[in-house]
């Protein structure tokens, strides 16, 4: 399959470390602000309320917080070199695309049920001793 030209100056713009996110998750914003001169990294951490355009150049998601009892909400384009770093605190449970009900929700109401998350993929047990080597077995 042959891009265009129009995909491979795109693909070039594309950040290859960002990981899978969905709507309902709570994730932690790693922000360059630049003030004067000087450029320093801001943190946001909030709820994913909505996704937009797909994951390419274009998409971009919206991020909800709550501070001292006023929300704020942040558009934030996906691949965008403002964006350092993106960190999934954990999952909500959801049955909807577009989170948009949670700005009239006040308090406990504005809670999402949380799913688990598993950190350690890599980790595998052996569950029967066939599985086990020798090294094991003898310990």
């Amino acid at each position: 399959m042959t891009l265009t030209k129009q995909q491979q100056f795109t693909k070039s713009f594309l950040k290859t470390d960002m990981p899978e996110i969905k709507v309902g998750d709570t994730v932690k914003l790693h922000q360059k602000i630049k003030e004067g001169e000087k450029e320093r990294i801001q943190i946001f951490e909030g709820v994913v309320i909505a996704q937009k355009h797909g994951k390419g150049v274009s998409g971009s998601m919206i991020v909800r917080k709550i501070i001292d009892g006023v929300g704020v909400e942040k558009m934030i384009p996906l691949h965008s070199p403002n964006l350092v770093k993106v960190e999934i605190i954990a999952h909500g449970k959801t049955r909807r695309a577009k989170l948009y009900f949670l700005r009239d929700r006040i308090g406990k109401k504005s809670k999402l049920k949380r799913k688990e998350i598993n950190r350690n993929k890599s980790l595998k047990v052996p569950e029967t001793v066939a599985e086990q080597t020798p090294e094991q077995t003898e310990a």
